[in-house]
């Protein structure tokens, strides 16, 4: 379960999931990434190069990360044989090594339950989480897909930051961005290759 003080945050990550390609459209600052999945690595880069990188920083960054690592846990769903979700580990893993962050994977029917309340679009695997280490119904998406490890970094310094108490309307616009890059469905028992 979310922490009811966090519904109207997320709900409003969610609403701007949906209008970012249209303001994108509008010529605003939040450009369109083709969301969906991807099966190849050539594919995954070409739609990772379209993802604005994250260029500035605050400058307490590395202290707010490394001074919440051992409250934190990132969670991420995943599935056998997905691009997206082996780029995001890596990342994940990188961050980890930088900032003493726990990692953890993140059940796919959990993964599924905590989107559907939120009303996020389910696109599929990775999706990833941050919440407290002693409050597992306390959770606030950072991720949709891989993205670049920048904009990770960002969106898990706005997660741990709301977290803490600091004021959502500004993180809803820092987390507005999720790239939807996924990875493609497994194929049906019984399917053949064609």
């Amino acid at each position: 379960m979310v922490d009811s003080r966090y519904s109207p945050i997320l709900l409003g990550i969610a609403a701007l999931l949906f209008a970012a390609p249209v303001i994108a459209t509008a010529g605003a600052a939040l450009p369109a990434t083709p969301a969906g999945p991807v099966s190849s690595e050539a594919a995954m880069q070409r739609r990772l190069a379209t993802v604005p990188a994250t260029r500035d920083f605050p400058a307490d960054l590395g202290l707010t990360l490394r001074a919440e690592a051992s409250a934190t846990v990132v969670e991420m769903s995943t599935q056998a044989d997905c691009l997206p979700c082996a780029d995001a580990w890596a990342k994940l893993m990188t961050l980890h090594r930088r900032y003493g962050l726990h990692i953890a994977l993140l059940d796919r029917d959990e993964a599924l339950l905590r989107s559907g309340r939120l009303g996020l679009p389910w696109l599929g695997h990775p999706m990833l989480w941050v919440r407290p280490v002693d409050a597992p119904t306390r959770t606030i998406p950072i991720a949709i897909g891989t993205d670049r490890i920048e904009n990770l970094t960002r969106n898990l310094y706005l997660a741990v930051k709301m977290l803490g108490g600091v004021r959502p309307a500004v993180a809803v616009r820092g987390m507005a961005r999720f790239t939807g890059i996924v990875g493609a469905p497994p194929a049906p028992p019984g399917a053949t290759a064609r």
